[in-house]
């Protein structure tokens, strides 16, 4: 777990008193976030990682990276 997860569960705690509260799409829109959320969290780790490595900036270290900031 990162110093960053914590704001994925509160993302999921907002979930929960938006569907418990009737409000639906404010409960999917918070879904959604927690995904985006988990994505970037995810993404700054491995860039983290490849710093620590020494992977970064050397040839052929973002070949993993191929279509990462793209959207569905």
């Amino acid at each position: 777990m990162t110093h960053n997860d914590w704001i994925l569960d509160v993302l999921a705690d907002l979930k929960s008193f938006a569907s418990a509260n009737g409000l639906g799409a404010l409960a999917e829109q918070l879904d959604d976030t927690k995904l985006i959320a988990a994505a970037e969290i995810a993404s700054q780790n491995e860039e983290a990682c490849a710093i620590l490595n020494g992977d970064h900036g050397q040839p052929g270290s973002d070949i993993g990276e191929l279509g990462r900031h793209q959207r569905a």
